[in-house]
C-alpha cells in the first residue's frame, strides 16, 4: 500500500520566544511535518507558543500574517514582541503597541493586580472571571491580557497578551514594565490599589473622620479613591516602596528587543 510522505517546514523562534520549548528544543531549527498545510498561526501554535507572543513572521525571508498556509520546504522564522524596536517596515502580525497600556489579567493574579495599578497602570481584575470573560474584556476594551496559562492566550479573539514567565508578584510586576517597556510611563500612587479608579487629593479636613487620629496628626496630605472610598497616604511603607520602584524603573531602562537582529531569515 502506497503511504504520501509528510511534507516538511522548517521553523525557528527567536529570543524569549524559546522560553515556551523544552530546553533541548531551544535556540535552534525545528521541523514541522505535517501532510496537510496548516495556518502560521496553527504551525507557530503546535509547538506551544500563543500567537500573542508574535510580532513578526518571515516565511522564506518574507513577511507573512497569520493566515499564509506553510507549505512543504517553508523556511519561517517566528519574533517576539517589540514595544520599543520600530519595525513598521515589516508587516506585523498583531495591533500596534497601546499608546496607554491597560491590562487585564487572570484569576491568579491579584497581587500583581495591586502592584500594576500601584504603579499607576489601569489593571483590570476579577477573582471570579472565567476565560470567557477575560477574552471578552480583553478584546472590547484593548487590553493586554497577562496570565500564566498559555492556552488562554491561543484564543484567536485575543491580540494582545502576555504569558508571565515569572511566579512572584514583584517579579512579575518588573517583568511587565520591562517587557512592555513602561519604565517612562509609570505613574505610582495614582490609582486605587483595591479597585482600580484613579485617585484624587483631598484636604484633611474632608478625611479627618475616617482616618486614625495619630495620621490625621501626622500627615496633611491624602489622596482618596472615588469609588470606593479609600484614603490613602504616604504611610510607613511609603518610602520602601519608592525605593523599589525607583530601582525597577532603573533596570527596565534597557529597550526590550535591542539584542534581536531581523536578517530576513534564518540566523547563519
Amino acid at each position: 500500500m502506497f503511504t504520501a510522505a509528510p511534507a516538511r517546514a522548517s521553523v525557528r523562534f527567536y529570543a524569549e520566544l524559546n522560553d515556551h520549548l523544552a530546553p533541548h528544543r531551544q535556540y535552534q531549527t525545528l521541523e514541522k511535518e505535517f501532510f496537510v498545510p496548516a495556518s502560521v498561526k496553527d504551525a507557530i501554535e503546535s509547538f506551544g507558543i500563543p500567537h500573542t507572543e508574535v510580532d513578526l513572521v518571515l516565511v522564506n525571508g518574507e513577511s507573512s500574517d497569520f493566515s499564509r498556509l506553510v507549505r512543504d520546504g517553508d523556511r519561517v522564522a517566528v519574533y517576539p514582541v517589540f514595544e520599543s524596536l520600530d519595525i513598521t517596515p515589516e508587516l506585523r502580525v498583531r495591533p500596534q503597541a497601546l499608546r496607554e497600556p491597560k491590562f487585564a489579567l487572570d484569576v491568579h493574579l491579584g497581587r500583581l493586580a495591586a502592584y500594576l495599578r500601584m504603579l499607576g497602570f489601569d489593571s483590570e481584575y476579577r477573582n471570579c472571571a472565567g476565560d470567557a470573560e477575560l477574552v471578552r474584556i480583553s478584546a472590547e476594551q484593548e487590553r493586554i491580557l497577562l496570565t500564566r496559562d498559555r492556552g488562554l492566550l491561543k484564543h484567536s479573539a485575543v491580540t494582545r497578551g502576555y504569558w508571565l514567565r515569572q511566579t512572584d508578584s514583584r517579579r512579575q510586576a518588573a517583568e511587565v514594565v520591562r517587557r512592555f517597556d513602561l519604565a517612562r510611563s509609570l505613574r505610582p500612587f495614582t490609582r486605587c490599589m483595591a479597585c482600580n479608579e484613579r485617585l484624587r487629593s483631598v484636604s484633611k479636613v474632608e478625611v479627618q473622620k475616617r482616618v486614625p487620629p495619630p495620621i490625621a496628626a501626622r500627615h496633611e496630605e491624602f489622596r482618596e479613591c472615588p469609588a470606593c472610598r479609600r484614603v490613602y497616604w504616604e504611610g510607613s511603607h511609603y518610602q520602601r516602596m519608592r525605593r523599589w520602584i525607583e530601582e525597577l524603573a532603573l533596570a527596565s531602562q534597557r529597550p526590550a528587543g535591542e539584542d534581536i537582529k531581523l536578517n530576513g531569515g534564518f540566523a547563519s
